[in-house]
């Protein structure tokens, strides 16, 4: 694997990063081992469309799957925490071949646990990208010692506590960004 100068890096990145020195933000990308995201807001735009029968359909962007596979390639595992209970996610998740799916999930800072019991990870080899308030608690959790993001459409409250806050929106690219982030700054010599 070549390394980059960091002032490659910093031209390469499409986010901005905030709250870390770029040789930190290298120094936690290098540890990542499972990067954690949310779904509506991150994965998709937040829209839904309704029927009779309840939700039909969700957009999802061909990019964020293309991050995921681009991680896998760095042994880096993928997976989704969601408050929803959506057959819609399930399917996305089945073709993107991710053993980490969380469905209905009201506690996230517990399911860490239990994804961190399951794994054997600790939060330092974390990340995580989130865009709204429920996913408050979990960025203070994985953002002291791991990596967090926000889309550039998250609430402000995220934006603030987020490590990198992405150039692109939810459903858009954001977990796309975020991914190609921690690549990047993987490659960083130090």
């Amino acid at each position: 694997m070549h390394t980059l100068p960091a002032n490659t890096v910093l031209s390469s990145l499409l986010g901005t990063l905030q709250h870390l020195s770029y040789d930190e933000a290298a120094r936690r990308a290098r540890r990542i081992r499972l990067v954690l995201t949310d779904n509506d807001g991150v994965l998709t735009d937040t829209g839904v469309y309704y029927g009779a029968d309840g939700e039909l359909v969700k957009r999802y962007s061909i990019r964020d799957g293309m991050g995921m596979e681009r991680l896998g390639l760095l042994g880096i595992e993928t997976g989704i925490i969601t408050g929803e209970q959506s057959p819609n996610l399930e399917r996305r998740a089945e073709k993107l071949k991710l053993k980490h799916l969380y469905l209905g999930v009201r506690d996230k800072i517990a399911t860490l646990s239990h994804i961190r019991n399951e794994t054997g990870l600790s939060t330092e080899e974390i990340a995580y990208i989130g865009d709204d308030v429920n996913d408050i608690g979990i960025m203070d959790v994985i953002g002291e010692r791991g990596f967090t993001a926000a889309p550039a459409d998250a609430m402000p409250q995220i934006h603030d506590l987020a490590q990198y806050v992405c150039h692109w929106r939810g459903g858009n690219g954001a977990f796309r960004d975020f991914a190609e982030a921690i690549i990047t700054l993987r490659q960083t010599s130090t």
